[in-house]
């Protein structure tokens, strides 16, 4: 059947993008650039520089697929029993985290006379690390089996703040809103562990390996439903996640292994379909010298006090080494799916001004560079988002020394 006049073209358009994103990516890595860069680097050009794909709905779709898949991916990965573990340190470092976004909420409204909603959106952007991006980046960071533990605690810990925070900011308009919203969010979690358990009992025995496509339909619902409340995708994704760890005594196949990692896969594939979407978002005038100011700005001063709150933490609670602990505050730099959601919600929601806006994209990119950077890894090892998890060999003398914690499996 012979094809419709210009449908070939825009097929074409579609083949070279999935093989830029798959490729110049991976050409880029021994620069040290981490391939979510490169893919909203990506996108902003073909947006800004030739017009491609702007409102393009089904980029827009393989977008939603990565981000609902990453967060996913974040809520299996968050193990509760594993959170028990030194939880003693893991409540101090989450109080911190709590009083340092207080601190930059206020910093933040006092320098650019913002309203209190927008500057604690704002400040959330500047201290939430991306735990999604930051899991798949560990194997290509060369930690221990002990640092890899504190990361991902510590990741998880202030995203399960940071999401409840976002949820309150955005739906605290009104008290009628907000009851409403904590309502609906409530009925969602209670209903969740209801219908894994009909899926389990009524549709896995005669549907088998059915598990991922109903965990992943159900993520993609509930994504919609914490969207139509006006808190974006990602809470809803997470919920279910958490949910389905949650549930796996009862049905082991929904938040096994084998599950996380598919699920990984998955959003491997898709998540540079939303980096790339996010770069479409971006205008030049975002990107003056008000917002390189502002940009540099936050880097000055989030960058250094992040590093601190971490590593002077650990050294004073754990008595570590300045460099062990320095390592791990690195590492929990990046915050590039945060800031990225958050900032999109500014500039359409609040109307953030651009140079805001500009400073915050400027700062995520920067940041997000600097662990691959910093932590001077051979540059054919650094790999975020390319497909592979395989972990790197841990040096002999860190297996013993950096364990993870007691009673820890």
């Amino acid at each position: 059947m012979t094809p419709e006049v210009g449908t070939l073209p825009r097929e074409l358009d579609y083949i070279v993008l999935l093989f830029a994103l798959f490729v110049l990516p991976r050409l880029l890595q021994r620069f040290r650039l981490p391939p979510a860069i490169t893919s909203v680097a990506m996108g902003a050009l073909a947006g800004m520089g030739f017009g491609l794909f702007v409102g393009d709905p089904t980029v827009t779709l393989l977008a939603t697929l990565g981000i609902v898949s990453l967060f996913l991916f974040a809520g299996l990965d968050v193990d509760f029993r594993e959170l028990r573990y030194e939880s003693r340190v893991l409540v101090q470092h989450i109080v911190i985290g709590v009083a340092a976004l207080v601190a930059a909420a206020f910093a933040v409204r006092a320098t650019f006379d913002l309203p209190w909603r927008p500057a604690i959106l704002v400040a959330l952007a500047l201290l939430t690390p991306s735990t999604g991006f930051i899991l798949d980046s560990l194997p290509s960071l060369g930690v221990s089996s002990g640092e890899r533990f504190w990361i991902k605690s510590k990741a998880v810990g202030t995203e399960l703040v940071a999401l409840a925070v976002l949820f309150v900011t955005l739906q605290s308009t009104t008290a009628v809103r907000l009851s409403t919203s904590v309502l609906v969010l409530g009925g969602m979690i209670l209903l969740l562990p209801v219908a894994f358990r009909i899926f389990a009992r009524l549709i896995v025995p005669f549907a088998p390996k059915s598990e991922f496509a109903f965990l992943l339909m159900v993520a993609v619902v509930c994504a919609f439903v914490t969207l139509r409340l006006g808190v974006y995708y990602l809470v809803g994704a997470f919920v279910v996640g958490v949910v389905a760890q949650r549930f796996r005594e009862h049905l082991p196949a929904m938040a096994s292994d084998r599950m996380l990692h598919a699920t990984e896969l998955f959003a491997t594939f898709f998540v540079p379909f939303y980096f790339f979407n996010a770069g479409l978002h971006l205008r030049l005038e975002d990107f003056d010298l008000a917002a390189l100011a502002v940009g540099i700005g936050f880097l000055v001063v989030a960058i250094p006090v992040r590093i601190l709150l971490v590593s002077g933490h650990r050294q004073l609670v754990l008595k570590e080494p300045f460099d062990k602990a320095m390592r791990i505050g690195v590492s929990m730099l990046p915050t590039l799916v945060f800031t990225l959601v958050i900032a999109g919600i500014l500039r359409d929601v609040f109307a953030l001004p651009r140079y805001i806006f500009g400073g915050l994209i400027i700062y995520t990119l920067a940041n997000t560079l600097i662990p691959g950077f910093s932590l001077r890894l051979p540059a054919a090892e650094l790999s975020v988002w390319h497909g592979g998890s395989e972990t790197l060999p841990e040096p002999a003398d860190k297996q013993e020394s950096e364990s993870v914690p007691a009673g820890l499996p």
